[in-house]
């Protein structure tokens, strides 16, 4: 079980940000990674979709025998979070808890921006668990065409720079001190966003936040892999071509993903209820 891979979900390529942390603090450990590439991106789509396209993938990395999920999503993890937690039997760590606390440890003036994809924005997940500290003014910005822009590979051009300059201004306005990137797409435009912010606010990034968790989730389970394991990083796309998944990838991390295998999910039956019974064993 120990030497079992981490399996790690996303809508897309972002979660690529978060694969990426995790191997670096943790090198021996495997993972298993899928793309929801065939219905990215999430972040404008009803919750009840989210939240059927997250629990597909999930079970069918759960039925290859991963030992812990990664929600790389932020959007997922807003629509699904309990239900993941309630219907797997592995650990489940998502992406926006970590990145909250971080960004109540970092503000020195309790103005905490927060942006996000509009499904994330809307769910008021960010809001509501930042602002359990009553310290906290919390502004939240939706910036849906930032995903699009790592989607097609473009994270430096003069439009990119002009999009986050409006999408932002808000934030600026309000003094915030510390801006969260509640999406794990973002860190690959945190040079526009940085600059458009100005040095004097820090950015919280949901990858490495998450990959910490991990950390600490497989030392306090004993699941760590062993000194002699032989990591394997496997790469998984639900979209039609492999190669246009390949050619992303490496036009944003470089050559870190060699291959990548397409998959197929198989749909799932959901109740009618907003609660969803355990998927255990």
């Amino acid at each position: 079980m120990n030497d079992a891979p981490i399996g790690i979900f996303d809508s897309g390529v972002g979660g690529l940000t978060v694969a990426r942390a995790v191997s670096a603090q943790l090198p021996r450990e495997s993972i298993l990674y899928i793309g929801d590439t065939a219905r990215s991106p999430y972040g404008p789509k009803p919750i009840a979709d989210v939240r059927r396209y997250s629990l597909e993938i999930l079970d069918t990395l759960v039925d290859q025998g991963v030992k812990m999920l990664v929600i790389a999503c932020n959007t997922a993890s807003a629509a699904m979070l309990r239900d993941a937690r309630e219907r797997y039997d592995v650990p489940v760590v998502e992406v926006i808890g970590p990145a909250v606390r971080t960004a109540m440890s970092t503000t020195r003036n309790g103005r905490v921006g927060v942006i996000g994809t509009a499904g994330t924005i809307g769910s008021g997940a960010y809001q509501d668990m930042l602002g359990v500290n009553a310290q906290l003014t919390v502004f939240a910005q939706a910036c849906p065409r930032f995903v699009e822009f790592v989607e097609a590979g473009v994270t430096d051009s003069a439009e990119v720079l002009a999009v986050a300059e409006e999408y932002l201004a808000p934030l600026r306005h309000a003094g915030v001190d510390t801006l969260v990137l509640g999406c794990t797409h973002y860190p690959f435009l945190e040079g526009a966003i940085s600059y458009v912010m100005g040095p004097d606010v820090s950015l919280v990034s949901s990858d490495t936040e998450t990959a910490k968790d991990v950390y600490r989730q497989l030392i306090s389970r004993d699941l760590l892999a062993g000194a002699d394991a032989a990591p394997r990083h496997v790469y998984e796309a639900t979209g039609a071509s492999a190669d246009e998944f390949l050619d992303l990838a490496h036009r944003l991390m470089g050559r870190e993903v060699q291959q990548v295998r397409l998959v197929q999910t198989g749909a799932i039956e959901l109740p009618r209820t907003a609660e969803l019974p355990p998927r255990l064993g």
